[in-house]
């Protein structure tokens, strides 16, 4: 399989998650349980440990059925 073609799928992959994240479907991603956010008069600090995870477990799911393929 060229690189050709593997971008291109990469470019609709980064496309459709565009385009959920503008239509809003996307909202609940960053407000997970375990996401720590601190939010003080001065200080705001944000550490998306849950959402972090997710992404890496999505990640590593699809690239090991890529690679199984």
């Amino acid at each position: 399989m060229g690189l050709g073609p593997l971008l291109v799928g990469l470019g609709l992959v980064l496309v459709l998650v565009g385009l959920l994240a503008w239509s809003g479907l996307l909202g609940w991603f960053g407000h997970l349980p375990g996401d720590i956010r601190i939010e003080r008069d001065s200080v705001h600090v944000y550490v998306p440990i849950v959402s972090m995870l997710l992404i890496s477990v999505v990640l590593t799911l699809v690239l090991e059925l890529i690679r199984r393929l």
